[in-house]
């Protein structure tokens, strides 16, 4: 299993420069096993990641197949799709979209993002082939893997995605808010003895219990407790807030370290191999 991270800033793009080490581009993280490609949120980061998959597919002559699980509808797991260049190639690309219809479903979703007047074209412009299936708690089975999906604890939902491979396992669990019994439980089961435990870190503690209780976020102290208490071996801390600079991100992982070593900042170029 072959991950790598295209987007990991929370809530809003920042293209600043104090921002630049870490990337100011929000969620995206592309995951390869063995051969098959499977992409976890289409926030801005996935329009660099299409860029990619366009220009590999135009190399090798092949066309891009993908299946891709949106965690859910904020504007920061789903701004990048309509600048995902693949979707717009009639080359033979097809793509899996997997989402909780929950509220509403992605293709609606999708097509109020690019509706009048919020921007130029709409879906008919996509010329790739695009499935659509609902998903809620529960396990899939592919040829290589197995994803398993529980709710988190956020505004409108949000689900986690723990990916189980004979290499290892790998779980995604963005936006979710510590303090909720079921919700606590959830996410410590769905990170049981992972391999790497991709986890929501936006704010400081002193941030959250001061004025983000609510909204829907966890801190890395949580992070912590989170890894320590579910026995996961690599903890990667994930959507960093829009004002926490590059050398905030350095102070975070400095203060994590001292209460579990194994632990680093996620990073747009980040690979990490299992």
């Amino acid at each position: 299993m072959h991950v790598k991270f295209w987007g990991v800033r929370g809530s809003t793009p920042t293209p600043q420069r104090e921002n630049l080490r870490y990337g100011g581009n929000t969620s995206c993280v592309e995951v390869r096993i063995n051969g098959s490609l499977f992409i976890l949120d289409c926030g801005t980061g996935f329009r660099i990641l299409g860029k990619h998959l366009s220009e590999l597919s135009h190399a090798n002559h092949q066309p891009v197949e993908a299946h891709v699980f949106i965690s859910h509808f904020h504007w920061d797991h789903i701004q990048g799709i309509p600048f995902f260049r693949p979707l717009y190639e009639n080359h033979g690309n097809t793509f899996y979209f997997h989402s909780s219809s929950r509220n509403r479903s992605l293709q609606n979703a999708i097509e109020g993002q690019m509706s009048d007047p919020y921007f130029p074209v709409d879906m008919s412009e996509m010329a790739a082939r695009r499935q659509f299936f609902g998903i809620e708690e529960g396990r899939m089975e592919f040829d290589n893997c197995t994803i398993e999906t529980m709710w988190l604890h956020h505004p409108q939902g949000c689900l986690g995605f723990r990916i189980t491979t004979p290499e290892g396992v790998l779980v995604y669990a963005t936006d979710n808010e510590p303090g909720h019994d079921l919700f606590d439980k959830n996410v410590r089961k769905l990170a049981e003895g992972a391999d790497v435990l991709i986890y929501d870190a936006q704010y400081l503690p002193e941030e959250y219990q001061a004025s983000r209780i609510g909204w829907g976020h966890s801190h890395w102290r949580e992070a912590v407790s989170v890894a320590m208490e579910s026995g996961a071996k690599e903890l990667v801390l994930f959507h960093h807030d829009p004002d926490h600079t590059d050398a905030c991100i350095d102070s975070i992982v400095k203060h994590a370290a001292e209460y579990f070593p194994k632990v680093r900042a996620a990073y747009e170029g980040l690979e990490v191999q299992l």
